[in-house]
């Protein structure tokens, strides 16, 4: 998690003016902490079907008891426990069931495995820095990877406003044009 969120900072470290984070999935958790540590370079967090989740919590935490989740019900780790995976023939049902098989199948070699630790990172915020800073969700109502009533749990009362795209776990694919008219309308809030 360190070097994700490193990653970040400095790119952010270059900025001028403060900017919107966007975090999908389980880059929540990394905004969020990136957040924690530059709260005078972000503007706004944006949250994209994305773990929006307390100081302490983590993926493997989120997870925990999940039901109707494709992509926690055909969730793995390799035999020498450093990677995580969800099984190759549950992938496109899981994550992007609404766009054409094909394209997801062009799209298959960029999809890699994640390494186990950063999923086990438990967050650290504060409502000092974290806290203070304007936080958007869009939700996805069609998402087999995070169902609709866990991305609702994690956001209810958190956030200053919710948006809706009736897509799978990655609107980015099915639905690109909708998602940016809503990235531009947070801009501009």
């Amino acid at each position: 998690m360190e070097r994700y969120v490193k990653t970040i900072t400095d790119l952010l470290d270059t900025q001028k003016e403060p900017v919107i984070l966007v975090g999908h999935s389980f880059n929540g958790i990394t905004i969020s902490r990136v957040a924690e540590l530059r709260p005078e370079k972000v503007a706004k967090l944006v949250y994209l079907t994305a773990f929006l989740l307390p100081e302490g919590g983590s993926f493997f935490k989120a997870v925990s008891g999940v039901e109707g989740s494709k992509a926690v019900e055909n969730f793995y780790l390799t035999e020498n426990e450093e990677y995580a995976l969800v099984k190759e023939a549950e992938m496109h049902n899981a994550f992007a069931h609404d766009i054409p098989l094909e394209a997801f199948e062009a799209a298959k070699p960029s999809i890699v495995p994640e390494p186990v630790a950063p999923l086990s990172y438990e967050l650290e915020i504060t409502d000092e820095n974290f806290g203070m800073l304007p936080k958007y969700y869009i939700e996805c109502t069609e998402d087999r990877a995070i169902p609709i009533a866990v991305q609702r749990s994690m956001y209810q009362g958190k956030v200053e406003k919710v948006f809706s795209l009736n897509t799978s776990h990655t609107p980015n694919f099915s639905q690109p044009g909708e998602l940016a008219k809503i990235l531009l309308e947070i801009a501009d809030l």
